[in-house]
């Protein structure tokens, strides 16, 4: 039961970043919006990680199968990305690898930081 009620939490900030999507002429995608909206108030203490921690995890689990529609609709089109297929390459290639640098600079600096955030979150826990 508490797994649909973090599921839940998640999906106020899903819909609260469509309804900005939806009000705001910017064009930044409205899962952005909740993603941020679900940072901020991570940030702000109004979500505590313990309440969206165990649907978070699941959902990280489950994102690679989130691909297979894409990957799909992509082996549709493959007669019009054949003719493409240089530039694509060429463009994807760099790009692969840096955001592959990136997620590791990202992974290694959070790594450092959470037993300081354990330590904060048990002093916390303590009070």
């Amino acid at each position: 039961m508490d797994l649909i009620f973090q599921f839940l939490r998640i999906m106020v900030f899903c819909f609260a970043g469509e309804l900005c999507h939806n009000f705001l002429p910017l064009p930044i995608p409205a899962s952005v919006y909740g993603l941020l909206l679900l940072l901020a108030a991570l940030k702000l203490g109004w979500v505590k990680p313990e309440q969206v921690r165990t649907a978070a995890l699941f959902l990280i689990g489950i994102f690679p199968l989130l691909f297979v529609p894409a990957a799909a609709g992509v082996m549709d089109l493959w007669a019009e990305l054949h003719a493409m297929l240089l530039p694509v390459l060429i463009a994807l290639v760099p790009v692969t690898f840096l955001v592959m640098a990136t997620a590791g600079r990202v992974t290694q600096r959070f790594a450092k930081a959470e037993p300081e955030l354990e330590e904060e979150l048990a002093n916390d826990d303590a009070q």
